[in-house]
């Protein structure tokens, strides 16, 4: 009765570590696309910057003209 009480727990722990593992793949590869989603809004709001930046800029000089 002890052997089959080992078993079970044994083959309860690899369970919950291969669910663990598959969790963990999982909330690895949400953070890498959220890390990419960022990294493009990133990019966007430079551009943006940049496209404000030089209005500015060019109303400037004809303000300065």
């Amino acid at each position: 009765k002890l052997m089959v009480k080992n078993l079970t727990a044994h083959t309860r722990l690899d369970n919950h570590e291969k669910l663990c593992r598959i969790m963990q793949k999982q909330t690895h590869d949400k953070i890498n696309l959220l890390a990419l989603q960022i990294s493009r809004l990133e990019k966007i709001l430079i551009g943006a910057a940049a496209l404000i930046m030089s209005g500015l800029g060019a109303a400037l000089i004809q303000l300065l003209k």
